[in-house]
């Protein structure tokens, strides 16, 4: 059983961990070794706290264990974060933390989200009705480029 609840600035390490696995595991079909390498090296930005802080954060629990999460940054009106255990992958996980986090912009008067989706994400998020908007080089904090896409979704009303 899969449960949802608030993340708390407790959970920020071991959301960090899982992000970190579910990127070396998930994005190996995409990108090379040596930006993965990089880009998992990085630490928690400042920004995890303050989206928690705020109430951004869902965590989705199984087994008492996280299972994955999800961030939305309601001031930049945009998806931070969504990450599943790579063992619980094929649960629904994402797809239900996602339309949380849909559900929380909504509560907050957000009517477009945006997001940039790492290219092995980029089906998962078409999926929930996010249009690609264009090919981009994203600036990660850790100084590499990673290729990516923007994409956005109106959102309906509540």
């Amino acid at each position: 059983m899969i449960h949802l609840r608030p993340a708390l600035p407790f959970d920020i390490d071991a959301l960090w961990t899982l992000r970190t696995v579910a990127v070396r595991v998930g994005c190996a079909t995409h990108y090379a070794p040596e930006q993965i390498a990089v880009w998992t090296a990085s630490p928690v930005p400042d920004s995890y706290a303050a989206m928690l802080a705020a109430g951004g954060g869902i965590v989705a629990m199984q087994d008492e264990a996280i299972a994955g999460y999800a961030m939305l940054d309601a001031d930049k009106q945009e998806v931070d974060a969504v990450f599943v255990d790579p063992a619980r992958t094929g649960l629904g996980i994402g797809k239900r933390l996602l339309a949380a986090l849909e559900q929380l912009a909504r509560q907050r008067g957000v009517v477009r989200l945006h997001l940039s989706a790492s290219l092995n994400a980029v089906p998962f998020y078409a999926a929930a009705g996010f249009i690609a908007l264009r090919e981009e080089a994203y600036a990660h904090p850790s100084g590499i480029s990673l290729a990516s896409v923007a994409m956005e979704k109106v959102l309906a009303a509540a």
